[in-house]
């Protein structure tokens, strides 16, 4: 979907291309002298040149920049309480959130105000941030000493504040975790609130001395993995004045999207275990009460409550006013995409301006997949939106898109221009379980039979595409003759008769042929944590600037399966409320798959396989239920660059001579493994 816009904003489509540009990069090993920066080059290339809508653009113009004049040793170290006005733990007064604050001195001492830089998150002191997972340190008297991540190395120098909120209920905070939730959102909009005069905040957690931001703009960018960037989202749509940008890190949009897939669970516990993990050993013993709450609305049956709604951002879209740079992994398994997809539609709706990046990763920060250019951009964003810098940004190509390891192209728009949803239909093939992939619809009557089994997943039916297999249904297109892109969300409709009363559905889209990708199954999802440093700005003895450089971690495969989705069969008649299914009768439903930007190249083959349990990313059914498919009533809808056209052309003259199918069992990465909900991020 193109970007739409309200009369306040500006198009990214009218806009002209060109590139970000690494501008203030700083690299040095621990040894070096700190604080020292060179600039750095962007590294930007693009894959398969055929593909429609990719280039390479020129180097942007010098443009106005904030430079790095200010001490970061003598930053102004200070830690508020902001008061949220909520009571969550019910102790009879309104809960205070622990803000800590670095800033540079400078500015205030000249009479300056200056722009935030905000990351409100519960895993400062329980779990840590980023790839290192740094924790904030304090000294003797309880003043901060060190900030987690290269925000406040970076930026206080050249001319920002960054705050690092405690949520409710975590670290030095009041209050209760709720996962997303009311508490949640305002303990972190509260601040914003306070940074824009509108909120009180002080001195310490129970005391009366209120302290001002009288030091700041107001103007405010949120940023965040994870939790960190999911509160960004929630922020944001609560239209709060002051949040100029977010830049939401692999994040979610909608929490029951997290926990469910259309009814069917995703992992086998709620947001209650979350809450438990992040919370302070005191609010723990206070918040029994969220604590049931959470249990109690959050069934395990799939069914849509208030709990949900009050904790889907997307429905509130409309409300913001910020711009949003987002960013996430294609492969994230903990976050997946489908959070992206929905926001990034629901966003233009709404006419926000927005940018994106699209890593072959799973969970990970782009610090740490594409560090060198990733920098630069981010400081050329803030510049732009927090300062009001006219650099350009915001007239550049609006997504990159990682189509190998570390090589990249950008669009300008996302999806292109160029992409029309198209409808695909399953055929019977010569073999049971092993059908095409085209444009024509199957003749009435045709059937494909498949039985549940919840030790299979994926990389299984993938393996066996050429096989017939009891397990599932695949179909294939012939090898391509022309590169085809899918560019955006999918949804793949099933008319399935079942032979239980519960069964779940599952439908991925394949990518059959040889290629190189990011191991995103493997330790790392995609990185591999190497033992030099890079530093990102001064350092100081409690706080460095230096962080261990990464490496794209890859596997050779002969199969990507990019795209995915799940449902429970029993939301056929309403998404929100599961329904017992009446064996031998056929239902119809349309599941969502994750949002994906791929090239399936000529001489792949493009294949939809229909399944049941996903081994490790769904939890099974009660009952093991066989399922026949109509495949008549059965479709694809894709979104192809170029459309019903472009298939036409990948699926008819000759492919190339290497398009063989192979006899051979192919490979693939290894199967997804359960993890616990965020923050479970796969070690290093």
């Amino acid at each position: 979907m193109e970007i739409r816009t309200r009369s306040a904003r500006r198009s990214y489509r009218t806009l002209v291309v060109a590139a970000s540009a690494a501008l203030l990069g700083v690299l040095l090993t621990p040894t070096g002298a700190q604080g020292a920066e060179r600039r750095q080059g962007v590294h930007q290339t693009v894959d398969r040149p055929s593909a429609a809508e990719i280039r390479k653009p020129p180097k942007p113009p010098r443009t106005r920049e904030s430079r790095p004049v200010h001490s970061y040793a003598d930053a102004i170290r200070e830690s508020v309480w902001v008061d949220t006005g909520l009571d969550g733990d019910g102790d009879g007064r309104t809960d205070r959130v622990a803000v800590d604050i670095v800033r540079p001195g400078e500015p205030a001492g000249q009479g300056r105000k200056i722009p935030v830089i905000m990351d409100a998150s519960p895993y400062y002191s329980c779990c840590g941030r980023g790839n290192e997972s740094q924790k904030k340190t304090y000294d003797a008297d309880g003043d901060p000493l060190s900030f987690p991540l290269h925000y406040d190395n970076y930026f206080v120098p050249r001319g920002y504040a960054f705050v690092a909120v405690d949520l409710t209920g975590t670290s030095r905070s009041d209050g209760c975790t709720d996962v997303g939730g009311r508490s949640d959102v305002q303990s972190a909009k509260a601040v914003v609130d306070w940074l824009n005069g509108r909120a009180h905040a002080y001195a310490d957690r129970t005391g009366t001395a209120r302290v001002q931001a009288d030091w700041t703009t107001g103007a405010t960018g949120m940023i965040g993995k994870s939790y960190d960037g999911t509160i960004a989202n929630g922020v944001a749509a609560t239209g709060v004045e002051g949040l100029k940008t977010i830049v939401p890190i692999a994040a979610i949009t909608s929490w029951y999207d997290y926990y469910f897939a259309q009814g069917a669970p995703l992992y086998d516990s709620g947001p209650e275990w979350l809450s438990d993990y992040v919370e302070s050993p005191g609010a723990r013993g206070r918040c029994q009460a969220v604590q049931q709450r959470l249990i109690d609305e959050a069934p395990r049956s799939g069914d849509w409550t208030d709990l949900w709604s009050e904790r889907d951002y997307v429905r509130d879209a409309s409300k913001v006013k910020a711009s949003v740079f987002a960013i996430h992994g294609m492969q994230d398994l903990n976050v997946r995409t489908k959070h992206l997809g929905q926001w990034w539609d629901a966003l233009a709706d709404a006419g926000v301006e927005r940018k994106i990046w699209l890593s072959q990763t799973g969970h990970v920060d782009p610090f740490d997949f594409r560090r060198t250019d990733w920098v630069p951009t981010l400081h050329r964003w803030f510049d732009h939106y927090l300062l009001g810098y006219d650099n350009g940004i915001d007239r550049e190509p609006v997504a990159d898109i990682e189509r190998a390891p570390d090589q990249w192209s950008t669009d300008q728009v996302w999806p292109p221009s160029a992409t029309d949803a198209t409808t695909l239909r399953p055929g019977r093939g010569a073999a049971p379980g092993v059908g095409t992939l085209g444009q024509t619809p199957a003749a009435p009557g045709t059937t494909e039979t498949f039985t549940d089994d919840p030790r299979l997943g994926e990389t299984d039916w993938a393996a066996d595409i050429d096989r017939s297999t009891p397990a599932k249904s695949g179909f294939l297109t012939r090898p391509l003759s022309r590169d085809l892109r899918l560019s955006g969300s999918s949804t793949v409709t099933v008319t399935a008769t079942p032979s239980t009363s519960t069964a779940h559905l599952s439908a991925v889209l394949v990518d059959l042929g040889p290629d190189t990708i990011r191991d995103y199954t493997a330790s790392g999802e995609g990185i591999t944590t190497l033992t030099g440093r890079t530093c990102w700005g001064p350092s100081t003895t409690a706080d460095s600037s230096c962080y261990l450089e990464t490496a794209a971690r890859t596997a050779d495969v002969d199969h990507t399966v990019f795209s995915r989705g799940w449902a429970d069969l029993g939301t056929y008649a309403s998404a929100g409320h599961g329904r017992p299914l009446t064996p031998g009768k056929p239902y119809t439903l349309t599941i969502d798959l994750a949002a994906s930007d791929h090239v399936v190249p000529a001489g792949h083959r493009l294949a939809l396989i229909i399944g049941g349990t996903d081994k490790g990313l769904i939890d099974p059914p009660s009952t093991t239920p066989a399922l026949t498919l109509d495949l008549a009533g059965t479709s694809a809808k894709l979104p192809l660059v170029g459309g019903a056209e472009a298939f036409t052309r990948a699926t008819t003259g000759a492919a190339p001579p290497h398009s063989a199918p192979r006899e051979s069992r192919p490979n693939g990465v290894a199967e997804p493994r359960r993890t616990p909900p965020i923050p479970g991020d796969r070690s290093r």
